[in-house]
This record gives C-alpha cells, sequence and structure tokens, in this order.
C-alpha cells in the first residue's frame, strides 16, 4: 500500500480542504400553489408532485 514520504503541512491540507463546501439546496415554486419547495419532493403545504395530489394535507 502507498505511503506519502513527507508530511503534508497544515496549510496545504487546509488549503485543499477549503474546496469542499457545501451549496444550499436548490428551491423551486409549487405549480399547484407556488410555495417554495425542494425539487423532486413532494410538496409540503399542499402535498402534490407532478400535478398530482400524494399526500393528505
Amino acid at each position: 500500500m502507498p505511503v506519502p514520504k513527507r508530511k503534508m503541512s497544515r496549510s496545504k491540507t487546509r488549503s485543499r480542504r477549503s474546496m469542499w463546501k457545501t451549496t444550499a439546496a436548490s428551491l423551486a415554486a409549487c405549480p399547484q400553489c407556488q410555495q417554495p419547495k425542494l425539487t423532486h419532493t413532494a410538496c409540503p403545504t399542499c402535498g402534490t408532485y407532478n400535478r398530482r395530489q400524494v399526500l393528505e394535507v
């Protein structure tokens, strides 16, 4: 198994890890009630998904 020849410095490690940022989840407007909702999920307000009623609200 390969092993690093030299210890990686803290600044090098931290600069590499600085790219590990997360992004905010994208919201879309529900076509039924126009409330913001997560994409590819049922609307928590009206309970529709893909123009069909899937949840009892």
